[in-house]
């Protein structure tokens, strides 16, 4: 059973993996999730916006779901199901099906094609974790959603949701400053970037739904490490280091039309961890290999031991 003991750590949140006919290659995904495991995630979880939940049919979420359920039980390693949609129902049905594909863990953000009033926030989160007992949840709270979930809103979630231990908290929600990190920590595990950890550790940031594991999963887990000790200064050193990798060798020699999944599957493929293709579904374009070879050579010149496997 997942706690707040053990839900910790860089989690590995997987790429969907699409062959060349934009179908699900489960071959290549498997691996990619049993390469995570092996390599010592303390989690995988699917479907967040890397996974491209947004981007799938219900029979292809559920193969997705299966797969990683699969090979993370083989491997002993917690998994996590992404079950987010644009309505309640579609959340509580697949609430359900994860509970009973055997995950350990729900992850959920609120519907984001309309706002959600105040009043229906509560309520939509108890409906889901009802939908799933016994596993873990986990709110994932994103500004895509048209809005944040308060602190008091949280609060009153963990009280009528007490297997609510995790929140996955983005720029622009309480978690992700410190005065929120440390009310949230009360009762919650807050998960934020690695690159924060160094100045939101310090308040109670225990986590990361990660789209960097893969990079390099030696100098991620080594950064939880050092999270745990609480060695701010080194820690601080490596999230500078992670943050201008971001700010020049990503963001700056990239076109700022590409999104999430695009550049976490160029990050994958920059050391040859993920086996996954770089192409994510449209409309949303997918990086190149020209765009791989431009961000691993900032990378050979700026920081070569990311690329040390």
């Amino acid at each position: 059973m997942l706690d707040r003991e053990n839900f910790v750590g860089p989690w590995a949140g997987v790429p969907t993996a699409w062959n060349e006919d934009g179908n699900f290659d489960e071959s290549t995904y498997r691996r990619d999730v049993r390469a995570c495991c092996q390599a010592g995630a303390p989690g995988v979880y699917t479907h967040g916006t890397t996974g491209e939940f947004y981007a799938m049919e219900l029979d292809e979420w559920q193969a997705v779901c299966r797969a990683a359920v699969d090979e993370c039980r083989q491997a002993g390693t917690p998994v996590a199901l992404g079950v987010t949609s644009t309505y309640t129902l579609g959340a509580v049905r697949r609430a359900r099906i994860a509970a009973e594909l055997g995950a350990d863990a729900v992850q959920v953000a609120l519907p984001f094609w309309m706002p959600v009033a105040d009043e229906h926030v509560v309520p939509f989160f108890q409906q889901v974790a009802d939908a799933a007992p016994g596993l873990a949840v986990s709110i994932y709270d994103t500004m895509r959603s048209k809005k944040a979930v308060t602190i008091e809103q949280h609060r009153e979630i963990h009280e009528r949701v007490p297997q609510y231990i995790m929140v996955k908290s983005m720029p622009g929600t309480p978690g992700f400053t410190p005065e929120g990190c440390a009310a949230l920590s009360e009762f919650a595990n807050v998960f934020v970037d690695e690159s924060a950890w160094s100045e939101l550790g310090p308040h109670g940031a225990i986590g990361c739904a990660s789209a960097n594991f893969y990079i390099n999963p030696k100098f991620f887990l080594t950064m939880f490490e050092t999270l745990r000790s609480q060695d701010w200064q080194r820690l601080d050193s490596m999230c500078s280091k992670i943050k201008k990798m971001g700010r020049e060798g990503v963001h700056g020699l990239l076109p700022d039309t590409y999104h999430d999944t695009a550049y976490d599957r160029l990050k994958g493929n920059l050391a040859g961890f993920l086996q996954t293709s770089l192409s994510n579904r449209g409309p949303y374009p997918s990086t190149t290999e020209q765009d791989v070879e431009k961000v691993r050579d900032w990378c050979r010149r700026e920081f070569p031991e990311i690329l040390e496997l």
